[in-house]
């Protein structure tokens, strides 16, 4: 923690003494984002609970949202015995927070925690968590500032001073008209540099960029990128607008996603957040479904070893090339899909773009696959000279169909509605391995006239 302006080991003496006082004069010289890391240090069972409640309250709610989850999780069960100051803390934490807080703990945990909260804070949480896993409806917060067209520069001014306080951004103000459908946006620097006399009316241009309630979270992320915005609203069908997503938000689901989409193409289930706190029986479950899946898509491999048996007999040095190519097809599939999953998961490539990049990749492939027969040539033409013809139109097949695997594979899982980075690095390996077994020693059966 070498980052934290204050060392860990000063806080856990402070604590071991019993120097209370002390301890919240050193907390008042930190920033939240160290207190954070201060609590997240601390080893001893109970002493983050205790340092948590010294914290005053708005330190302790910027303190809680910078916490990794468990951490959170941690942290509720402390304060259990104390329900004041966990109802406080709840109820301070921004809806968008709390909603993200909410889905991360076992539904009754979150049940008995949204009892506590004030019924206006309660109806919140309740309507967010009753949009779709993953909708852009869990990630917005209704904390922003709304005005109407017909009023002054003057009292659009007074309304934001009033309502603003509990904004989540004030860099830009909505419009909406009397059924509450959103008509416009405005910066919040055009209303301060119009004059008093003027209205929002004067102000409006009609062009406002929106996300539906109901899209995926990945369309709001989408938006982010193409538009360079801090803040985005949110409407339902009708166009009433229910609430904003800001920026912090959307990078935070974007690191999610990221992380998730890394963890698949590794082959593990889920994602899991930090592997050092993960226990042994999570990291275990998490990987073995798809390691026992492709032991047995391994299988055909050894099968078709099986029935070139007769080809191998005859011509041992055949083995020797064999690890070379397979390998050399399974890392030009991972290649191929690593681009794809990335291009179909930021809206850069669509699913009716698959014949185009399909011709592209062809040639690419080719290319490749000769480059690499020739380099495998001239090892071929120092071990088994007799079969440079074979390991090199086995090279160029081999990288050809590992391409076509890794380009078409997150196509096809996209098809279906599965997540692209399902068509991971050892699934496209192990068939890979499996066609590249089969072209090589069929191209030997051929070229040898075995």
């Amino acid at each position: 923690m070498e980052d934290v302006m204050v060392p860990v080991q000063e806080f856990q003496e402070l604590i071991d003494q019993r120097e209370w006082k002390n301890l919240r004069e050193e907390l008042k010289k930190l920033d939240p984002a160290d207190i954070a890391e201060i609590i997240e240090a601390l080893k001893r069972e109970g002493d983050d609970i205790i340092l948590f409640r010294l914290l005053p309250r708005e330190t302790a709610r910027e303190t809680f949202f910078r916490l990794e989850y468990d951490k959170q999780e941690e942290l509720l069960e402390g304060l259990a015995d104390r329900k004041h100051l966990l109802a406080e803390l709840l109820n301070d934490l921004a809806p968008d927070d709390r909603t993200a807080l909410f889905e991360e703990l076992p539904g009754p945990v979150t049940q008995r925690l949204i009892q506590l909260l004030s019924p206006e804070e309660r109806r919140i949480s309740i309507q967010l968590l009753g949009y779709p896993e993953s909708s852009i409806g869990r990630l917005m917060t209704p904390d922003y500032v709304a005005v109407k067209p017909g009023m002054t520069i003057e009292q659009a001014l007074d309304h934001i001073r009033h309502f603003g306080k509990d904004s989540e951004t004030l860099n830009v103000v909505y419009v909406v008209d009397k059924s509450w459908k959103l008509i416009d946006e405005i910066r919040l620097r055009e209303i301060l540099l119009a004059r008093p006399d003027q209205t929002i009316a004067d102000l409006m241009d009609n062009r406002f960029v929106s996300l539906n309630v109901l899209d995926d979270q990945e369309r709001a992320i989408s938006a982010f990128h193409d538009y360079d915005r801090i803040a985005l609203p949110v409407i339902n069908s009708e166009g009433v607008l229910l609430g904003i997503v800001t920026f912090d938000d959307v990078m935070d689901v974007e690191e999610e996603e990221a992380t998730e989409d890394f963890h698949k193409f590794g082959s593990i289930q889920d994602f899991i957040f930090n592997p050092l706190k993960a226990k042994i029986t999570l990291l275990y479950r998490k990987r073995i479904l798809w390691l026992v899946v492709l032991v047995f898509m391994n299988v055909f491999s050894g099968a078709a070893l099986a029935n070139f048996g007769d080809v191998i007999e005859s011509m041992v040095s055949l083995i020797f090339f064999l690890p070379l190519l397979i390998g050399s097809g399974g890392n030009a599939g991972a290649q191929s899909a690593t681009l794809m999953i990335r291009a179909l998961a930021t809206g850069d490539v669509e699913l009716s773009d698959w014949l185009k990049l399909l011709g592209k990749e062809l040639l690419v492939a080719l290319m490749l696959g000769i480059t690499m027969a020739l380099a495998v040539g001239l090892v071929a033409s120092f071990r088994s000279p007799e079969i440079i013809v074979v390991v090199g139109l086995s090279m160029i097949f081999t990288v050809l169909i590992g391409s076509i695997l890794g380009l078409s594979l997150p196509f096809v899982f996209t098809l279906l509605k599965l997540d692209p980075a399902t068509a991971s690095a050892p699934l496209i390996t192990s068939l890979a391995d499996i066609s590249g077994v089969f072209i090589y020693f069929s191209i030997a059966t051929w070229y040898l006239g075995i």
